[in-house]
């Protein structure tokens, strides 16, 4: 696709870089030979537009036989967003969806009122030695959503937008942004975008979404004559033009945004809702393990074992 006029580069009115609200350091965290980098929900911001979580796993090399086993779990009022690097996970769940994922791809699962999935590594990817690179998201439902039937929807990469052209490849994953529209059916206005730069490639953020932010996956990028390294996400001021540079080695970043929500969201464990009513009857829903006739189910081919819910605190 030829380049697109509204990636011409808008640099911001001086030097100033007040124009980053919030700067995020993600908190690490060991899953059992890879590495997890949390940067939301952070204590300074909860949300960037309705991105309520934001997970960068690895990257990861594993050897033959090994691989990512995330047990079925339960979500209710969000939907997650998985988008990988490197690797393959196998999502399977509870309203029959068995679907590989690959690089490039997007898996959008909307938990609504009540969904179970897992994401494991397939017997066929065990077989040899590999790697897992990828961020998986979650996107808080609005209010008048949080109670819709659980859907789920996967895009190939070639379904997806993609913009090339003078240092820039941008896939856009969700929502809007450049001109363009990805074909993903979302709830609320959002933006979420893959972007790659080449060396000194100079990249504007979109500038139509309320709230806007950036996560570096690698490289280096200067905001305002100030450089930022790998697992830093930067949160900007409603309104100011911002222009990224890539440094000497390029970069790698998601940016993601989008109108907020009516509220804050309360989150526990894997539930997300506008309520603690709504918190408090999954919890209790989930514990009780009725999988016939109660408010959770098992995926249809993957009921051997389920993930139990944390303690109270």
């Amino acid at each position: 696709m030829s380049w697109n006029p509204a990636l011409a580069p808008t640099c911001p009115e001086g030097t100033a870089i007040d124009s980053i609200e919030t700067l995020i350091i993600p908190r690490s965290r060991d899953m059992g030979g890879f590495e997890v980098r949390r940067a939301l929900p952070a204590p300074k911001r909860q949300m960037v537009g309705p991105f309520i979580f934001f997970d960068q796993a690895g990257p990861a090399e594993f050897l033959t036989n090994q691989g990512v086993d995330v047990r079925p779990h339960p979500h209710i009022g969000l939907s997650t967003v998985t988008y990988l690097y490197k690797g393959e996970f196998q999502h399977r769940d509870s309203i029959g969806t068995n679907q590989m994922i690959y690089p490039g791809e997007v898996n959008w699962m909307t938990a609504g009122k009540a969904v179970t999935h897992s994401e494991r590594t397939s017997p066929a990817t065990r077989a040899h030695p590999h790697s897992l690179f990828g961020i998986q998201t979650w996107v808080a439902l609005p209010e008048g959503d949080e109670d819709r039937e659980p859907d789920f929807e996967h895009r190939s990469k070639a379904e997806l937008p993609f913009l090339d052209a003078e240092g820039k490849q941008l896939r856009l994953i969700l929502g809007s942004a450049y001109g363009q529209r990805s074909p993903v059916k979302t709830f609320s206005e959002m933006f979420y975008v893959d972007a790659t730069l080449a060396p000194g490639a100079t990249l504007p953020m979109p500038d139509e979404h309320e709230d806007r932010g950036l996560y570096v996956v690698e490289g280096e990028v200067l905001v305002a004559g100030q450089s930022f390294e790998p697992g830093r996400m930067m949160i900007f001021r409603p309104g100011d033009p911002i222009t990224v540079v890539a440094g000497s080695q390029g970069a790698r970043l998601m940016l993601l945004g989008g109108e907020t929500l009516n509220g804050p969201r309360y989150i526990w464990w894997n539930f997300v809702a506008s309520s603690k009513e709504k918190i408090e009857e999954a919890k209790e829903a989930w514990r009780k393990a009725d999988w016939d006739s109660g408010f959770f189910d098992l995926p249809p081919d993957d009921k051997d074992e389920f993930a139990q819910a944390p303690p109270d605190r």
